[in-house]
Parts: C-alpha cells; structure tokens; sequence
C-alpha cells in the first residue's frame, strides 16, 4: 500500500505501577489492599487453562519476582504480561520484575513511544493485576474494599494513565463490581459523566458464578450502557476459564482455540433478547479473531428461523440473528487473514484492528507490516474503516482519532 492508516488498537494492556491503589485505597487497606511484594517463586505452572503459581518466602531460592499481594492472592508479573522486545523463542513462562519488563508496559511516555514506532495513533488498555474485567475484586472477600479497588483503577485510567500526559492517544476502559449490577451502574454512569465510553465486561459471566445475561439481573447495567452510549468490551479470558480440552493440555492448545469463549459468548447475546430491549448496546469482542464469525452468523440464522419456537427464543428474539449483529456487534482481531477475505461475510462496520501490545501475540513492532500485507486486496476506504474509522465511530473519539476528555 502507498499509504497505511494510523492504527486505533482496541485491544492493547497496561501493567499497573507499584503505586495505584496504594496511593488512592484509605490507609486503613494499606496491609490488605493490592500491593508490590518482591519475592522468589516457589512453584508456577498454567496447564488445562489454570494459571496455578506459589509464592515462597523471604529467603528461599528460586527465581525473584515481583507480586501483586492483595488479600490472600499472590499474583506474579510474569513475562508473558509483557513480552514484546523478546524473541518469540526465548519467551517463557517467567517471573520477572519491574525492571525486566518494557518500560512502555507501564510509564505513559514510554508507551506513547512503543506506538510511535508501531504506527499507532490510540489504544485502548485492559487491565493485568484487576484481570480482563475486574475479575480480582469480584472474588474478594471485602466487598467494600473491592468496590473502592474497582474505583480507584478507573480514577487512575482515567485521571493518569489517560490524562495530560497521553494528549489523548490512550482511550479509557473502566471496570464495573461485577457482584452488584446496580453498583455497577453507577459506576457506568459515574466514568460516561467524564467521557468515558468502554467499560469491561465478562464473555461468559456464570464462569465467575455470576448470573448469565439471559436473566434480567445484568438490566441495571445494561440500561447505564444503553443511555450512556458506553461499549461493553470483553475480552478472551474474562470469565477466568481458558478454552481448553484436558487438564493435562500444553498452552497451546488453549491458545489455539481462544476464540472459542468468544463465540459462545456471542451467540448467549445473539439468543438474549438485550439488544432489541437496549437498542443502544453495542458491545465488542477484544482478541477473538473474526474468521469464525460468518458460519455462527449463518448457522444462527438457521436456529432461529427453523427452530426458534422449541428454541426458547421466539418471544424474545424478533430478527435474525445477523441483523442484530450487524448492529450491535464488533469483532476485534490482529492477525487474521481468513477472516479479512471473508470480510463481506462478516460486515465491513464491525471489524476493529488491535495490536495487543505488550503481550506475546503482539504484532508490535510490525503492526502496519501485518496489516498492509493481509489487507492488500482491500480498497483503501475500506482499510481506513477497519484500522480506525470504526473505532472513531465506536468509541466517540475525534474526527482526528483521539480522546476528547484528555
């Protein structure tokens, strides 16, 4: 391409500094809200989609890393949160510190330099140590520390992971307490009142022993995302359990197959009847590909009109399936060739480009290189939509694609 656009990644990730609830939790949850802890790893594995690491005491021997502590949870930094710059080959299942990981993993300026040299313009960041949608301060055990966990993330996504600093490049993701769907509107309402317009979300929330969206216990939220304009974005891994076959499986099985929660959980919101109750929902799918998405669309099609009356949806879903997707749904992926020449089978509004920066699926630093090669065939109005414009349109940023409340 003569050309390429500037990239609006929706799925990169931030590493949280050592100092962000630790400067805004009160000081009576300094010795229980989340903390850094430097110390050696006792044990670690992650088979059959469980990540299962042990943390040894003071002095032991083993490899030393640092460690969010909060509660009872010990959770490493490990290197697979922060891969890019690492030869594929030489990435491990590590832990590592601070000062081994990228700087642009968790200093604003470092990261605004990392896109520079990948061709980004903006990007949206999920979270580490909260997980993909909060899932850490749901399984707490204090609720009320939990919910002033969940907001003092968002005040520092917003106030300075996105503030001055990043003049508007990185675009805000806000989490919600999952434990409580009139809490979580408020929180919804609470971060649109400061332009926010995403907010995390679990692909399947019964996985973290939540209701499902089939029930009306999610309508509190939903109707603060409907009246807010705010996006619900999940992200593979959100309902904490990996898509894998056996409890002996190598990661690369899961890590093949990651698209699948994706797709279940696509078809509960296509089958749920929200989006003809919130015609306002949208929501988007963060590193799930898009390739599989025209055969569940087709086969979803089939279910409702030959089926819907044994199906248990007649009286909920009105239109086809594909048509609510095609109104409501985004597909997000990084690299996916077959899902980019199936792109008339899948709708050239719901596609958005990420990079995924700093994991170890990153396409950084060659995003635009992947990009103009799979998106070659494609005309360049089109290629402009995919990489930026749908993202401008989706997340209320300016024509210029920044974020208008930096």
């Amino acid at each position: 391409m003569e050309t390429f656009p500037k990239i609006i990644s929706v799925d990169d990730h931030t590493v949280e500094p050592p100092h962000v609830w630790r400067d805004r939790l009160p000081s009576r949850y300094r010795d229980t809200g989340p903390r850094i802890v430097r110390a050696p790893l006792k044990e670690m594995t992650f088979l059959g989609g469980k990540f299962a690491p042990v943390m040894g005491a003071k002095g032991d021997d083993g490899p030393i890393g640092d460690w969010w502590v909060y509660e009872d949870l010990h959770r490493p930094l490990t290197r697979l949160d922060t891969a890019v710059g690492y030869d594929r080959d030489e990435i491990r299942l590590e832990v590592i510190t601070y000062e081994q990981m990228r700087p642009g993993s968790f200093s604003v300026p470092e990261r605004l330099a990392d896109m520079d040299v990948n061709h980004v313009q903006s990007a949206l960041c999920f979270p580490t140590f909260p997980r993909f949608c909060g899932q850490t301060f749901t399984e707490a055990k204090d609720r009320e520390l939990g919910l002033l966990g969940v907001r003092a993330y968002n005040d520092w996504m917003v106030e300075e992971w996105c503030g001055p600093l990043a003049r508007g490049r990185l675009i805000p993701l806000t989490l919600v307490p999952l434990w409580d769907a009139r809490l979580a509107a408020e929180e919804v309402r609470r971060n649109a009142a400061r332009g926010v317009r995403a907010v995390a979300f679990s692909e399947i929330p019964p996985h973290l022993g939540l209701p499902s969206i089939h029930t009306d216990a999610w309508d509190p939220f939903l109707q603060a995302c409907d009246e807010t304009g705010t996006v619900i974005a999940m992200h593979i891994g959100s309902s904490s359990r990996m898509p894998s076959t056996s409890a002996d499986a190598p990661p690369a099985v899961g890590s093949t197959i990651t698209f699948a929660n994706c797709c279940f959980s696509m078809v509960d919101w296509l089958m749920s009847g929200k989006f003809e109750r919130f015609p306002n929902l949208r929501i988007m799918y963060a590193e799930g590909q898009i390739g599989w998405i025209p055969y569940i669309l087709e086969r979803a099609n089939v279910v409702w009109e030959e089926n819907r009356g044994w199906g248990g949806v007649a009286d909920k879903v009105h239109r086809p399936p594909s048509e609510l997707f095609a109104e409501h749904v985004f597909g997000c992926f990084f690299d996916d060739a077959f899902g980019l020449k199936n792109l008339d089978s899948i709708g050239v509004g719901n596609v958005l480009y990420e990079t995924d920066y700093p994991h170890s699926d990153s396409t950084w630093p060659k995003s635009r290189e992947v990009g103009e090669a799979q998106m070659g065939h494609l005309d360049a109005d089109v290629v402009e939509r995919i990489v930026r414009g749908n993202a401008i349109d989706l997340l209320g940023l300016t024509p210029e694609g920044l974020w208008p409340g930096a």
